[in-house]
């Protein structure tokens, strides 16, 4: 094929989406020039559309392209299953394509157009995993037209894909509230740059800037916004991290929550969904444990004025801070990828799909009720190691290893979805549970929050409680009994892939060079 000069873009997949993409870019010019679809089609194939020649089958076909650098292709098959991508990706990798970019999933433009803004560069997460459910969002979020919509932790990796995927809601009002300045400002400009593209409805966007942990302020935001519904995804996520933080996990995520959930009752919201974790089934980690207490806590407020909600699901691809994003940098300066154990495993969807699932239960969810997502099959720790290797060009063992260094506090080697006294049920939503309890352990909240209270915020008659993690434990265990009493003790095994090593205490693997005491906060 001639080449004029330029970044020639080839757009894989002539339907509705690239035909879309390829209407746009020529209005923008200044991205290079479409010189092609490719398509396996043989309806398309050899035809032009938009004066674009269709050529394929794509194996064939990128076989005997020769790519400059600038050169780019855009994959807009928004159905295209995991294994598909896999295949394409290979193939445009193979033909010399370096600039690979993708569409989200046809959840997120299905009865829409799709943009080119919303294309962004394949990474691991787009091949890794089951292949999505599709969702319709605009049917799935019907129920929050004209609304005024609150969502906490809006600038983190489940609340900001929350955010996108509710411009195609048409609420009246989209409240993005969260504590990190930074982490708003940025979606609250992408967002705000999505909507001069064209992509979903007009929103009202606001973004605010606060604390849940802050009682009054929770009061008076609240009062002030009169948002009917909120989607509740702020919370300390980091399970070793809290360990080591125990005051601030139940500060921030207990207290905060029920900071929340008490402003929502008393200023009319009508919808609440709280977002929860498979850590928090029988917990072993204080994270775990004020996640469990949170369901507990929103479930409780359920009322007959308005419809209170959970909903629970596993570990996400690609959130920040998650395992994919340091197997990436680990990969970047060339290993090793570091495991905790051999055993390690974990559920896992992708962030689109997990939001795009919680805004379907938010509208079909009852009152008073815990969901939880299906997600498939765990996924060995290792396994997705090696994939990512793979992803990027290398062969695991030969140039990249793999070091298992040890569990950490807080970890187990692998998670539950429900406990002992939860049962599943389908709900007649595709990948969408719903846990009934039959004889659940009751916990007395109201008992619980009188003895922790003078641990985070400061009480007169109790000074010596402030801030006291030891004791903080102590009175959850009290309660949340599967937690452990301190760090997990036991046998971990070290060493790099092939050779697991010698046996090591769990909390060797914790201790600094400098072996200085780290205080519990």
């Amino acid at each position: 094929m001639k080449k004029t000069g330029g970044s020639q873009l080839y757009i894989i997949g002539a339907g509705f989406a690239g035909q879309t993409l390829a209407r746009e870019i020529k209005t923008k010019a200044i991205l290079g020039t479409v010189v092609a679809f490719l398509d396996d089609d043989p309806e398309k194939i050899g035809k032009k559309i938009q004066g674009i020649p269709v050529l394929g089958p794509i194996r064939d076909v990128a076989r005997l392209l020769r790519m400059n650098p600038a050169d780019g292709a855009i994959i807009a098959i928004p159905s295209a299953s995991r294994e598909y991508l896999k295949e394409l990706y290979d193939i445009l990798k193979k033909a010399g394509f370096q600039r690979i970019r993708i569409l989200p999933g046809i959840s997120q433009i299905i009865e829409g157009d799709a943009h080119l803004i919303q294309t962004r560069s394949i990474d691991p997460q787009d091949l890794l995993g089951r292949t999505p459910v599709a969702v319709n969002l605009k049917k799935s979020l019907e129920y929050l037209r004209g609304k005024r919509v609150l969502v906490t932790g809006a600038g983190g990796s489940i609340g900001s894909e929350l955010c996108r995927q509710l411009l195609s809601g048409g609420a009246s009002r989209l409240y993005l509230f969260g504590h990190g300045e930074n982490s708003i400002y940025l979606i609250d400009r992408e967002l705000r740059l999505l909507q001069e593209e064209g992509v979903g409805e007009r929103a009202t966007i606001i973004p605010i800037i606060g604390d849940l942990r802050d009682r009054n302020y929770v009061d008076y935001i609240l009062g002030k916004l009169r948002a009917d519904v909120i989607f509740h995804t702020a919370a300390y996520k980091h399970v070793p991290m809290m360990e080591e933080n125990p005051v601030a996990a139940m500060e921030n995520n207990f207290f905060g929550t029920k900071n929340l959930v008490d402003a929502a009752k008393t200023h009319g919201v009508r919808r609440f969904v709280h977002i929860t974790t498979d850590k928090a089934v029988d917990p072993v980690s204080v994270y775990g444990a004020s996640k469990l207490l949170c369901e507990r806590l929103v479930l409780a407020a359920a009322g007959p004025e308005n419809r209170f909600m959970v909903v629970r699901f596993g570990n996400v691809l690609g959130s920040r801070g998650s395992i994919m994003l340091l197997f990436q940098r680990q990969i970047e300066k060339g290993g090793p990828l570091t495991v905790t154990h051999p055993d390690m495993k974990r559920w896992f969807m992708t962030i689109p799909e997990a939001c795009s699932l919680v805004l379907k239960a938010g509208g079909v969810g009852e009152n008073g009720n815990l969901y939880l997502l299906d997600m498939g099959e765990p996924v060995l720790i290792r396994d997705l190691a090696e994939q990512m290797i793979r992803f990027y060009g290398y062969e695991s063992g030969r140039d990249i290893r793999i070091e298992y260094t040890g569990t950490r506090p807080g970890e187990r080697l692998d998670e539950k979805l429900w406990g002992k006294d939860e049962r599943p049920e389908p709900t007649g939503f595709n990948r969408i549970l719903v846990l009934k309890r039959e004889s659940p352990s009751k916990i007395d909240l109201d008992a619980l929050i009188e003895e922790l209270s003078p641990i985070v915020s400061v009480d007169p008659r109790h000074r010596d409680r402030y801030r006291n993690g030891s004791l903080l434990r102590e009175i959850l265990q009290k309660y949340v009994p599967t937690l452990r009493p301190d760090y997990p003790g036991g046998q971990i095994r070290c060493g790099s892939q092939g050779s697991p090593g010698s046996a090591l205490p769990a909390s060797s693997a914790l201790v600094s060079p400098s072996a200085e005491p780290v205080p519990v906060l």
